[in-house]
This record gives structure tokens, C-alpha cells and sequence, in this order.
């Protein structure tokens, strides 16, 4: 059986190590080249002692030249990562990114909410916007991949079934530490996380550019950290007049695999280290508003699960392959 060669750019950080759990497992690939500036030259099972026993490989300094692979993951910092693109394109490689770099079609709007200009805003154009449950087919014939960030995935899963009836969109987002990325700052302490939650990125989070421009509307968004290693959960008030929104959600999600519309209110336990979007909807009609609760783990389906989800539509392979 012919296997692809993967390579994994930030591979040391939490979406990095992500992916190589993920990726160790997959039947249909090979992890050929792993890097990290910070820990160049040090074997991957020594910086994550989980993987011990199931690879001898070593992180190397991510230099274009030493990048070998069919598929590129790249999983570092935005701005950084659109630094690799384009090489690693001409190359003739398939990359998936998991930042935002290349999520956003306007080197505008990239800009005013990134604040600094698009390194590369040539591929814009030419990216895919990687959330299978809305762009599959598109996907399957990328080059250049973007994958969702966290935040979004969960309010636009969870909005896209009602979009057409909806007047008015609200999202609370809870979001485990994890979601930061592996930094070090002081807001990220164990002291100043533990038994404490706050609000940010009031009221203009970064990710707010993608989810408007793939749902096609304005929202309000207020995203919060709690202290969870992992996880997303997210409310979203929606002005809707939806009778039956179980049956409603059902149905549109009823081929999608990662996307389990349940009865009772999603938690974030039940999708921990799992590629699923756990959905649930109410209506009240008392205020004849949309309650929708949706549940990911930010690392899976909101990073590296997704991102692994897209390359085995880019290969061919069974969308599943891997995450189940």
C-alpha cells in the first residue's frame, strides 16, 4: 500500500503534538519530517514522552530545504506560517495550514484585524476554506488548505442550518487554556487560570472576520476562557422561529460523520480527543428565539482533527480514515 509522506511545520506545539497523535495512528501515511525550531535536534518522543515507542524521529529546523513530504500540515503562528506557502507550493506539495493566514479572502480585512499586512496575499484566492461540512467538494481539489479555527467551527456548525431564517446572531464561546497555543504568558498561568473565568477579545475577536465571512452576516461574539485544558462550548441566541429544530438539525446533518446531533445539551467530556461536533438545539417561544449549544475539542475538530479530516478529502481517502 502506497503511503503519503507527511510533514508537520510547529510540530511541538499543542496543535503540532495534536497531529502527530492523529497522524501516528493513520493508516495511509507516513510521518516524514517533523520541525521545531526550539527543540531542533531532539527526538519527538523525548520533548512528548507519549509518543515513546511509536516513533525514533528527531524535530528538525524548519528550513524550505529540509521539509520533505506530499502533504504539508503547518501548525504555527499566523504570519508565520504564510512565510512556508508559497515555497512549499511551488514545491508542488499539498498544505494544509492551521492558522489563519489563509482563511480570509480580503488582504483588507486580514489586516484590519490582524494589524500588520498579508505576507502573502497573492493565495488568497487560491485557498479553500477547510470546514468539510460546508466546502467538500471544494476540498477535494485544493492545493492550499485553511483550517477553521476553534471559535468558529463551533458557531458556524452550529448556526448553518437556520441561516436562512435568522435575523439576529449571539455567541457565547467558553474556551478551555489549551486554545492560547503552548506560550508562555502570564494570563495563562495555572494561578491566574485556575478556579477563574473572564471575558476577551471584547468586542472584536480576531476570529470574527472568518465566521462572518462564511456565514454571510453580522454577529456578536464573546468568547471566554475557563479553566479546562480542552474544549469549546458555545451558546448561540438565535432570532429564529424554528417549530421543530431537533428535526431541523437532523436532517441537515444527517450525512455529515463528525457532526452528532444529540438530544441532550452537549458537553465538552463527550468530545474530548475526538473529531466530533456534538449539536443540540431548543426553541423559545417565549421569547421566539433559537438556543443552539454546540461542544468540540479545540484541538481535534478545532485544529488538527479537522485539519487531518481535510487531508483525507485532498488524498482521496475515506473522510473518516484515522478519526474514528
Amino acid at each position: 500500500m502506497n503511503k503519503t509522506k507527511i510533514a508537520i511545520i510547529g510540530a511541538s506545539g499543542y496543535s503540532g503534538e495534536e497531529l502527530i497523535r492523529l497522524l501516528l495512528r493513520h493508516p495511509r501515511v507516513e510521518l516524514a519530517c517533523f520541525t521545531s525550531r526550539q527543540y531542533a535536534g531532539k527526538a519527538v518522543a523525548d520533548v512528548f514522552p507519549r509518543f515513546r515507542g511509536q516513533t525514533d524521529a528527531t524535530f528538525v529546523e524548519p528550513g524550505l530545504n529540509a521539509i520533505s513530504g506530499d502533504v504539508v500540515f503547518l501548525a504555527l503562528p499566523h504570519g508565520i506560517a504564510a512565510e512556508f506557502a508559497p515555497g512549499l507550493l511551488k514545491k508542488g506539495a499539498k498544505v494544509l495550514d492551521l492558522s489563519a493566514d489563509f482563511r480570509l479572502k480580503s488582504a483588507a480585512t486580514y489586516k484590519e484585524f490582524y494589524e500588520h499586512d498579508h505576507p502573502a496575499p497573492e493565495l488568497l484566492k487560491r485557498s479553500v476554506y477547510g470546514l468539510p461540512e460546508l466546502h467538500r467538494e471544494e476540498i477535494k481539489k485544493a492545493q492550499l488548505v485553511a483550517c477553521p479555527g476553534c471559535y468558529p467551527t463551533s458557531i458556524i456548525l452550529g448556526a448553518i442550518p437556520v441561516l436562512k431564517q435568522a435575523k439576529n446572531i449571539i455567541a457565547c464561546s467558553l474556551s478551555g487554556v489549551s486554545g492560547a497555543g503552548r506560550k508562555v504568558a502570564d494570563e495563562y498561568l495555572f494561578t491566574e487560570c485556575n478556579e477563574s473565568a473572564r471575558a476577551y477579545g471584547v468586542p472584536k475577536h480576531r476570529h470574527l472576520s472568518e465566521i462572518e465571512q462564511e456565514l454571510g452576516t453580522t454577529i456578536s461574539f464573546t468568547p471566554h476562557l475557563i479553566p479546562l485544558n480542552r474544549g469549546i462550548l458555545t451558546t448561540l441566541y438565535i432570532d429564529a422561529v424554528v417549530a421543530d429544530p431537533m428535526a431541523l438539525y437532523r436532517e441537515f446533518y444527517r450525512n455529515e460523520p463528525f457532526v452528532r446531533v444529540t438530544d441532550a445539551l452537549p458537553d465538552t467530556k463527550n468530545v474530548e480527543m475526538t473529531n466530533f461536533c456534538d449539536i443540540s438545539a431548543r426553541f423559545d417561544k417565549r421569547t421566539n428565539r433559537l438556543v443552539v449549544v454546540s461542544a468540540i475539542d479545540n484541538l481535534t475538530k478545532g485544529a488538527a482533527g479537522q485539519a487531518v479530516q481535510c487531508m483525507n478529502l485532498v488524498c482521496g481517502y475515506e473522510e473518516t480514515l484515522g478519526l474514528l
